[in-house]
């Protein structure tokens, strides 16, 4: 009885300088959702780096539970482990941190952007340039931004839906989230501005459309068009600012003059109008499908998006709009052939199939990347229409996404420019090794 006498006290004193536990998948007082992420690190209840740490409860005689503490002969060693502990959560937390903010801004789809500006750039006959690399890192900026600012917007839908995404688990504030996508928003009106007013006012709209997609369209049945319209301005931002290039500096800046510039920039971006209404058709299907990937359910959405991206396969193979000014094979040179030709070549050219000779290495690259598009799009698609559960419609999503890089090599490659189609594809690796750390949805 002695023993338990004395053992009492310091067993209370150990329990006394315990942190509040867990009561019902709470912490601290406040609600916390309890979910498997693996990519947090800590099972999706890694608290916030901002939060502060439970206040003190300032109970009579605390003070004197840790001075009594002090007093066994493992003190010191559980002093000792707890700052370990310490040491190693400081060192872990920038990492987190990290992971946090790759996961809000969904890095690993970062790149399908730059092959909008390169396929803009072989849309307009031209190779890339200052222009396309000042679109790319303003498009990236933009893209980025809309990440930041989805996620804000729907940070209370995230609660319920999916409690393990950075905002509503508590890893990122909503200011924060909400001064990235201003910040964000900035940087890349500022990198379009440099490559010339042309450039800035493709950009200005499609910041406009970003913003307006994420606070309220989403949510309408406008929504998927928004998004189709944000990515054909991101591929025709890359066709203007190549086509332009920056204006020259001693060049007038009266208002007549740049007026003028930016018109006769936004009509030699004209010829890539075709290129960017694919694009948008694709991302229009794959927008659409998004929106069930929480619920599932949905079995026609699914189908008409494959028939849609089989159509834009075969729209993609057909030869008359696939090529850029004054190369071989645009409505130019055609017309050329069909006046100054014998008959003998007009019928050679007529029978040359949709892309013309498939021995030809550019028109085979482009039929190869159009296939490849096919084989990333399609099965996913097939997949969520004959399952319509919420994990396969988002591999659906996933797959839409990374067939854009495909896609784009293949608008590329079939405009005459074979070297920025292989560049483009370069992406394709680095993209689906980022997709195995960070969520593409």
């Amino acid at each position: 009885m002695r023993w338990r006498r004395n053992a009492l006290p310091a067993v209370l004193a150990a329990l006394s300088v315990l942190p509040p536990g867990r009561r019902n998948g709470y912490s601290h007082g406040g609600p916390t959702a309890v979910t498997d992420d693996s990519l947090s690190g800590a099972g999706g209840t890694a608290p916030a780096p901002d939060r502060p740490g439970p206040p003190s409860t300032g109970r009579p005689g605390e003070q004197g539970a840790h001075a009594a503490g002090t007093g066994r002969p493992d003190a010191a060693s559980d002093r000792g482990a707890d700052r370990g502990a310490d040491r190693g959560a400081d060192r872990g937390e920038p990492r987190q941190r990290l992971r946090a903010w790759a996961e809000l801004l969904r890095v690993s789809a970062l790149f399908s952007v730059p092959g909008d500006a390169l396929a803009g750039a072989a849309a307009v006959g031209r190779r890339p340039g200052r222009g396309t690399a000042l679109a790319i890192g303003a498009s990236l900026c933009l893209y980025e931004a809309g990440m930041a600012l989805n996620d804000w917007a729907d940070r209370d839908e995230d609660a319920v839906d999916r409690p393990h995404r950075p905002i509503p688990s508590g890893r990122i504030s909503p200011a924060a989230a909400l001064g990235a996508a201003g910040l964000l928003t900035a940087a890349g009106l500022a990198l379009a501005a440099r490559a010339g007013r042309p450039a800035l006012t493709v950009a200005t709209g499609l910041a406009a459309t970003v913003w307006a997609y994420d606070l309220h369209l989403k949510h309408t049945k406008a929504g998927p068009a928004a998004m189709a319209a944000a990515r054909s301005l991101d591929l025709l931002l890359g066709a203007t600012a190549t086509a332009t290039g920056v204006r020259a500096p001693g060049g007038s800046g009266s208002p007549d003059n740049v007026a003028a510039a930016a018109r006769g920039g936004l009509t030699a971006s004209l010829p890539a109008l075709p290129v960017a209404l694919v694009l948008g058709a694709h991302t229009y299907g794959v927008t659409a499908v998004s929106r069930h990937e929480t619920q599932g359910g949905s079995t026609g959405t699914p189908l008409a998006v494959l028939a849609t991206t089989t159509a834009l396969a075969a729209a993609v193979l057909r030869e008359s709009w696939g090529r850029a000014p004054d190369r071989p094979g645009t409505a130019r040179a055609d017309a050329d052939v069909s006046v100054n030709a014998d008959p003998v070549t007009v019928a050679r050219r007529l029978d040359a199939g949709p892309l013309g000779k498939v021995t030809d290495p550019v028109r085979l690259l482009a039929v190869t990347l159009t296939g490849a598009y096919l084989r990333t799009a399609g099965p996913p698609l097939l997949h969520a229409a004959l399952n319509p559960s919420p994990p396969l419609t988002q591999r659906a999503v996933g797959g839409g996404i990374r067939a854009m890089i495909p896609l784009q090599a293949a608008l590329a490659a079939r405009a005459g420019a074979p070297v920025t189609a292989l560049a483009v594809m370069g992406l394709v690796p680095l993209a689906r090794s980022l997709a195995r750390k960070v969520s593409l949805t």
